[in-house]
């Protein structure tokens, strides 16, 4: 089975409109190791960064957080992602 091209959706499980308004960060774990993740997320969350999606795909928890750079400008410096 070959692997979806690089542009495909699978590489980019977002919709191509959010790259032009935000930073946009993918993280895939599995849900075992999601769940264990509390901390950093809130840490996300403290510096600026919003969970905009959680969707699965196949054993993969694939999450997209992202911040507009109006929230980029207000967040501390520094923090998980920069």
């Amino acid at each position: 089975m070959a692997l979806p091209p690089p542009s495909s959706s699978a590489s980019k499980p977002y919709p191509p409109q959010w790259e032009s308004v935000a930073d946009l960060r993918v993280f895939r774990t599995t849900s075992q190791e999601w769940e264990k993740l509390i901390a950093w997320r809130a840490d996300m969350q403290k510096h600026g960064w919003k969970l905009l999606r959680v969707s699965s795909d196949g054993p993969e928890i694939v999450a997209i957080f992202g911040r507009t750079k109006a929230d980029r400008a207000r967040a501390p410096a520094g923090g998980p992602g920069t």
